[in-house]
């Protein structure tokens, strides 16, 4: 059974149960039998590139979803055109303190593609449960990341409701470490109304706990910052 084939089938089952719909269910859409949609997700065949598009499209997902293979390391995509912080990654990871529930909210971010030199396309799965399973999550963001020699910028779509749009920006990329501070900018539903609010950023997955929450949270330097401003600002 090759890794590659098995992971395809894991994105397909996955995104297909986030759907709610039956294996009969999607056989219907892309008219393939139960049966070879189900040796599909469990790796047994290979899928041809049409079928590939035809199941994404049942789904209402990105095709790139259902062949990205979270990297096994972190050294996956290298460009020279890269900042410090984002060369080498294909994956990293970004939190959030929701302070209407007092919870962190965590987001996986895929790099899937570049597209020129300066730009690729992701997608970011905010709030999962089960980081095996992160693209199971409340809400899915297709888009672009774009590095620039002071900043680097992602904007992103809500992927089940295109009018909600968000997006990070991340100061000075260009240094390396292991964190880096950006701000996210989107629309909250719970009340309806825009946001902005501190991210955290992490090339790796960060222990939640008390010293988390305090990074996340607005500081008085932070109201400071905004009363000297009038601005919220990150660095």
């Amino acid at each position: 059974m090759s890794e590659i084939n098995k992971q395809i089938g894991d994105n397909i089952r996955i995104f297909r149960k986030k759907r709610n719909l039956t294996l009969n269910e999607l056989s219907g859409l892309v008219h393939k039998s139960k049966s070879t949609l189900s040796k599909y997700e469990k790796g047994e065949i290979s899928i041809d590139i049409e079928t590939l598009y035809e199941i994404a499209d049942a789904l209402q997902i990105h095709v790139e979803q259902l062949i990205y293979c979270p990297p096994k390391r972190t050294a996956a995509i290298t460009s020279n055109s890269n900042p410090a912080f984002f060369n080498g990654v294909s994956q990293f990871y970004a939190y959030l303190f929701d302070g209407r529930s007092n919870h962190i909210i965590r987001c996986v971010f895929d790099i899937l593609s570049e597209t020129d030199n300066h730009q690729s396309k992701i997608m970011m799965y905010m709030n999962y449960k089960d980081l095996k399973n992160y693209q199971n999550c409340e809400n899915t963001y297709w888009g672009y990341i774009e590095h620039y020699d002071a900043m680097t910028h992602i904007s992103l779509t809500n992927q089940d409701t295109p009018m909600e749009k968000a997006s990070v920006q991340i100061l000075a990329s260009y240094l390396d470490s292991d964190t880096k501070w950006g701000l996210f900018n989107g629309f909250s539903s719970r009340p309806m109304m825009p946001i902005a609010i501190k991210m955290l950023l992490s090339k790796s997955v960060l222990k939640e706990d008390i010293a988390l929450i305090q990074q996340l949270k607005v500081t008085k330097d932070d109201i400071r910052m905004l009363k000297l401003y009038n601005m919220l600002s990150v660095t």
